[in-house]
C-alpha cells in the first residue's frame, strides 16, 4: 500500500518590523476580507500600546502570552461503537501556536466598545500576567481533559 503524500506546508515570512514569523501569522489570523494593510495596522498599533502600558519590549509581552496560552492538551470527540468518548490527546507544536492565537483574538474580539488595537493589547497584557479570557479557556481545556483521563486508551 502507498504512503500518502506528505501536505507541503505554506511557508510564511516573518513580517519587516519584528522580523518574527509568528507575528506574520498572528497579522494573518486577525487579517479579515484579505485586508493586511488593517491587519497590520491593528497589531503594530497594539505593540505600540503595549509598549507604552508596561514599558517593556511588546515582543517579550506578547511571547509570554503566547506561551501561557498554550495548551499541551487538547479533547478530540472519538467513536467506539456507537458512543462518542471525549479522548484527551497531545497537541503538537504548530496546534499550540494556532490555538492560543485564536483564542487570544477570539478574547480580544468578544470585548467591546474599543477599538480592536487595545482590545488585543489589552489582551495580550492579560495573557502575558496570566490572566484573561484566553487563559481562562486553556485552563478550561486542560480541566476537561484532565476529567476524561479514563477514556485516553481510547487515543490510537
Amino acid at each position: 500500500m502507498a504512503r500518502k503524500k506528505k501536505k507541503n506546508k505554506n511557508v510564511i515570512l516573518p513580517d519587516p518590523v519584528y522580523n518574527s514569523i509568528v507575528v506574520s501569522k498572528l497579522i494573518n489570523k486577525i487579517m479579515s476580507r484579505g485586508k493586511k494593510t488593517v491587519a497590520k495596522k491593528i497589531v503594530y498599533g497594539a505593540f505600540d500600546i503595549i509598549k507604552e502600558k508596561t514599558k517593556k519590549e511588546p515582543m517579550e509581552v506578547f511571547e509570554k502570552a503566547i506561551e501561557n496560552t498554550s495548551p499541551l492538551l487538547e479533547i478530540k470527540a472519538k467513536r467506539v461503537g456507537g458512543a462518542t468518548y471525549q479522548v484527551p490527546r497531545e497537541v503538537k507544536k504548530d496546534r499550540m501556536l494556532t490555538l492560543s492565537m485564536r483564542w487570544i483574538i477570539e478574547a480580544a474580539r468578544s470585548k467591546k466598545g474599543k477599538p480592536m488595537q487595545e482590545k488585543l493589547a489589552e489582551e495580550l497584557i492579560l495573557a502575558s500576567k496570566n490572566e484573561g479570557s484566553a487563559v481562562k479557556k486553556k485552563e478550561n481545556t486542560h480541566r476537561m481533559a484532565e476529567a476524561n483521563r479514563a477514556f485516553a486508551h481510547f487515543a490510537w
